[in-house]
Parts: C-alpha cells; structure tokens; sequence
C-alpha cells in the first residue's frame, strides 16, 4: 500500500467521523496542532520510528502529547491508533489529506493568489467573491506577495492556474517574436 494510499484511507475515516459528529473544523485545529507538534521536534519523529521504544512506551509518550495539546477525545483515540499501527510516521501526509477532504466535503476551496503588488481588501473581496460565483462553493484565499511577477496576478486552484502577469504576457511576446 503507497503512502498517498495509507494517508487517504486514514483521513477519510476521520473525516466520515468529523462530518457526522459536525466537528470537521475542530479535527482540522487538532490535527494540525499535534503536526505541528511532531514537524518541530525531530527527536520525538525519531522516538516513534525507533524500534528499541516498546509500543507501550510510545503509547504513554503519545498519551502526554494528546493530553498537553487538549485534543478531544475522538482525535485522541486517532492518535492513539496511529500509534498501534505504527503510523505516526504518515501524519503530515494524514493531515494534509484531511484538509483536502475535509474541504472538499464542506464545499469550500482555498485558492493561492499570486500577485506583484500587495492587495487591498476591496480588492481580495472583489477576487474572492468572483471566484465563488464561478466555482459555487466558499473561498477562502491566502495571498502571497510575488514580485518576479512584474504586476499582474495568479490565481492557482489546485492544478488549474488562472495567469494574468505581467511576466506571462512578456513571456508570450517573446515566443511570438521568436517563431516570427
């Protein structure tokens, strides 16, 4: 079984289970608070791959972490079960899947805008509500500042990008130019 395979199973499982118990966001704050747990400390990724850790031992050591970091009960037990399987190590991927899924399941979708320039809110608010008309579902945007763009802006939707830069427009001149 491929890891991407692993990661989906598991974060469907959690996201049947948050979306009957109405709880998809709370998972998303927990999830990603013990991720973030494990992505900074390399000796407790360490710990949880090393064999010479009884499974008893990891099981206190993950039992403190869910208690320090105030999970409910449900992603505790999930937690846990990682922890029996031997699955620690897949979290991030876990994480990252249930967020796609999670998202996907509420209808909403997280575009990443590129622009050369930084955006005003008017501005967010006027791209972020076309792009709920055209895709019908909740948008939440993050938007990066990116300056090689010249001016312009892209919009990336998972793999379908919307390209508007001043770069791009440039770059297609020069092919014109170049093919004669």
């Amino acid at each position: 079984m491929t890891n991407t395979t692993l990661a989906k199973r598991y974060a469907k499982a959690l996201v049947l289970l948050g979306s009957e118990e109405g709880l998809l966001d709370r998972f998303r704050e927990e999830l990603a608070g013990m991720n973030e747990l494990f992505s900074a400390d390399a000796g407790l990724r360490a710990v949880f791959a090393n064999p010479a850790f009884t499974a008893g031992q990891k099981r206190e050591i993950m039992r403190a972490l869910v208690t320090k970091s105030a999970c409910s009960e449900l992603v505790g037990n999930f937690m846990m079960l990682l922890v029996d399987k031997n699955r620690v190590a897949f979290l991030s991927q876990i994480v990252s899947t249930y967020d796609s899924l999670a998202d996907e399941r509420s209808g909403v979708i997280r575009p990443l805008i590129r622009t050369a320039f930084e955006l005003d809110a008017g501005q967010v608010a006027a791209i972020k509500g076309a792009l709920e008309k055209k895709s019908g579902k909740k948008v939440a945007p993050r938007v990066i500042i990116d300056s090689s763009l010249i001016g312009g802006i892209v919009i990336q939707i998972g793999d379908t990008a919307y390209d508007s830069s001043v770069k791009t427009q440039l770059k297609r001149v020069q092919d014109i130019l170049e093919k004669g």
